[in-house]
């Protein structure tokens, strides 16, 4: 027996949106569903254009849905951009603040006021990794870059916040060509390689002097958390700020179960410098789970392996830190280029040996995950 629309409708309750992570049914992206025969058309609203957010698999994964129904022989997707209205109810979904069915609220003469945006981040689904250092010129971005990828490529679901507001660099890194989305007015963040990124490089030009005092460097990284649709990721790469500044602080604040990652050169000068940073971290009660060593060789076309920044010293940072030295990463050209041009080299040479550091160093961290509680309501008195 074909299915009716009901059915087709209860099926498409089951599909998920790539990028909105729910329900498009509960979305309000169901539009309208109508029936010839075999043939079933569905039409969709999209709240975003396709350049924010292209929605070739959503449509896939509406055809394979529809077309395993009974009697369906065709699925045609139309698709059409949501009626400012539409926009609203989404925007409500996304926030927690609607019902079921958000198409509800459009003949409600008075919508409730929005509750207070929440920090999705202060509960233990989503592990959160600081990525630091002492001083500029280490790598720390280009090692937050490529860890997230890596844990991406592992197939945990990730979301990084470029938190260095005055030295952003993740977007050129990462590739990202385009800004986030704005549902209403909830920011969607662009994805790329897996990651889904917020920065400040998405609101200031590259030229752009971004010149801030505390309470504004706080408000922006707070901005980051709560006004952004994340969805729900199992881990969190905060890229900081070189030093140990108000956005650590903010971070401890806002992120209070964030794991700290170090990351140095082998320069003694480094080392000591990166132990402020570690210092700091601990001063606001933050967990240093680990060193990566940036830079520490380079393999010239005759093979020989020059350490051109000496060795040992990543090693002693993490044994004086009583933490693992998770990383090595050596001195790559392609490494280099790919973050200049936005292809990071755990994407474009998966193969090499820097991209397998990076995989083992995903490896590592999540080895090291703390044991999350499963039954919050459970308690030890």
């Amino acid at each position: 027996m074909p299915a009716d629309d009901s059915e087709v409708r209860a099926a498409l309750r089951g599909v998920e949106d790539p990028e909105l992570e729910a329900s498009i049914v509960d979305l309000g992206l169901v539009a309208g569903i109508a029936r010839d025969g075999g043939t079933v058309v569905v039409h969709l609203a999209l709240p975003l254009s396709e350049e924010h957010w292209p929605p070739d698999e959503l449509v896939r994964r509406v055809e394979a849905t529809v077309g395993a129904l009974p009697g369906v022989e065709t699925v045609v997707v139309e698709r059409r951009p949501m009626t400012d209205a539409e926009v609203v109810a989404t925007a409500r979904v996304l926030r927690g603040e609607a019902p079921a069915n958000p198409l509800a609220v459009l003949d409600a003469a008075a919508p409730p006021a929005p509750s207070p945006r929440r920090n999705p981040f202060t509960d233990a689904s989503t592990r959160v990794l600081a990525v630091a250092s002492g001083k500029g010129g280490v790598g720390k971005s280009s090692v937050s870059a490529n860890l997230a990828i890596a844990l991406a490529q592992r197939g945990s679901r990730v979301a990084a916040v470029d938190a260095d507001v005055w030295g952003f660099s993740l977007p050129r890194m990462l590739g990202v060509d385009h800004p986030p989305g704005v549902i209403d007015d909830v920011i969607i963040p662009p994805r790329a390689h897996g990651v889904a990124l917020v920065s400040m490089g998405f609101f200031a030009r590259e030229d752009q002097a971004v010149v801030w005092r505390g309470p504004m460097l706080h408000k922006a990284l707070e901005q980051f958390l709560t006004d952004v649709h994340w969805g729900h990721p199992d881990v969190l790469v905060v890229d900081l700020p070189p030093g140990t500044g108000d956005v650590a602080l903010s971070v401890a604040q806002l992120l209070p179960g964030a794991e700290v990652i170090v990351v140095t050169t082998p320069q003694p000068a480094a080392q000591r410098v990166a132990q402020r940073s570690a210092a700091m971290a601990e001063k606001v009660n933050l967990a240093v789970i680990g060193v990566v060593e940036n830079m520490s060789w380079f393999d010239g076309d005759d093979g020989t392996r020059y350490e051109l920044f000496g060795s040992g010293d990543g090693q002693e940072l993490a044994g004086s830190l009583g933490v693992p030295l998770l990383a090595q990463v050596p001195l790559v050209p392609a490494l280099r280029v790919g973050g200049d041009v936005g292809k990071p080299i755990t994407v474009t040479e998966p193969d090499s040996e820097a991209a397998r550091i990076f995989a083992n160093l995903a490896e590592r961290i999540e080895a090291l995950a703390p044991r999350r509680i499963r039954h919050p309501e459970l308690r030890i008195s």
